[in-house]
């Protein structure tokens, strides 16, 4: 049985949680709790390049907030 986040052959969702966190996502399984659509129905390839494209900043928005808080933007 395939992996579901490896099958070509499905649609899939960007999806993105109030950390601003990103996942890729198979359109046809329900949205996990805090998370939300941001992107797609759309094939693989299409998904991975929109998360790949739009998350630039892996570190989570806590982390990034504190940082800047604390007058230091580098990981």
């Amino acid at each position: 049985m395939p992996n579901v986040f490896e099958d070509d052959s499905r649609d899939y969702l960007a999806l993105r949680n109030d950390e601003e966190q990103y996942s890729l996502w198979p359109h046809d399984v329900a949205v996990p709790d805090g998370w939300h659509v941001v992107y797609g129905p759309a094939d693989r390839a299409t998904t991975v390049d929109y998360i790949e494209n739009t998350w630039s900043d892996m570190r989570p928005k806590s982390l990034r907030e504190a940082m800047a808080a604390h007058g230091g933007t580098s990981a």
